[in-house]
């Protein structure tokens, strides 16, 4: 299970290995050779001597134009130990492997972004005898994917959207383009994913709706995040049966989405939707809650 937005920034390209060179091409506009086959590697660099190195995620890339180690890291925020131990790695991988490394960095931070994107010289000034230049992706310039064709055109790509920018304005659009988006692939891809974007949204509130919609799709109550929610209900005072649970956390559920995008909730309708105890009706009214204009509107087809 992914605890942090660290592992899941990196450990998304481990789960789609293509997703990274999509980025490399569409997002930073590299022309990166089209890879025939790619392979995740041993990410443990540690030598002989103990002093132990390791990338996030480690790729090989087979292209047309050679063989490219690709090397991912995630970062959370500046660190000068990197200007050391990212030249190193780098190199220790082009000794070990004679393949030609590549370093891609991703943060969730516009200012970690900027920082991560300085080039690294060694040398004198006007001779530079090493310099690395690490290709960096992050929110100026990972895609904003609020269209629910447009993520389910690249769902992978949709899911690093809602993972960099899951905060801030645009969160909802984001979150229920990618929610809608997920049932249309296999759904253990899609717990996977569901992972992936809850360790990463920072925000309370986004994370709430995100858990809410997936409770909605019921992915997430195939995961293993589920028995946590789980655990909160039972805490509350769902003690009385797991399907009794369930309605009145999807009801609540319902209720959230609702709150969540800033539309009012009469007492009628909220007393509805509390006295509902059918699963399947309760998850069309969270379907509906995501695009409604008004509260009302869950029962409009009724």
């Amino acid at each position: 299970m992914v605890g942090s937005s660290h592992e899941a920034l990196h450990r998304i390209f481990q789960k789609d290995p293509a997703l990274l060179t999509r980025a490399l091409q569409r997002v930073l506009d590299v022309p990166f050779p089209e890879p025939r086959e790619i392979a995740a590697l041993n990410v443990d660099l540690t030598e002989i001597e103990p002093v132990e190195r390791r990338v996030d995620t480690l790729l090989r890339a087979e292209t047309d134009q050679g063989t490219y180690l690709l090397v991912v890291e995630s970062q959370g925020k500046a660190d000068d130990r990197k200007r050391g131990s990212w030249p190193y790695y780098l190199s220790y991988l082009y000794e070990k492997y004679r393949c030609e490394p590549v370093l891609i960095v991703i943060t969730q931070s516009s200012a970690t972004a900027k920082w991560a994107a300085r080039p690294i010289r060694f040398g004198f000034r006007g001779w530079d005898s090493l310099t690395v230049r690490p290709l960096v992706l992050g929110p100026d310039n990972v895609p904003v994917i609020a269209d629910e064709q447009q993520a389910e055109r690249d769902v992978p790509l949709a899911v690093l959207s809602a993972m960099t920018h899951g905060r801030g304005p645009r969160a909802a659009a984001i979150l229920e383009s990618l929610a809608s988006a997920l049932r249309t692939i296999d759904p253990d891809s899609a717990a996977v994913f569901v992972q992936f974007v809850d360790s990463c949204l920072a925000d309370p509130q986004a994370k709430q709706m995100w858990r809410d919609l997936m409770t909605a799709i019921q992915y997430f109550w195939r995961h293993p995040l589920a028995e946590q929610v789980r655990e909160e209900g039972r805490e509350q005072g769902l003690e009385e049966g797991l399907e009794q649970g369930r309605a009145e956390a999807k009801a609540e559920m319902v209720l959230q989405i609702l709150q969540w995008r800033g539309i009012p909730v009469p007492d009628a309708v909220r007393e509805r939707v509390n006295a509902c105890t059918d699963l399947d009706q309760l998850e069309t009214w969270a379907r509906r809650a995501v695009h409604a204009a008004d509260a009302t509107e869950l029962f409009t087809e009724e």
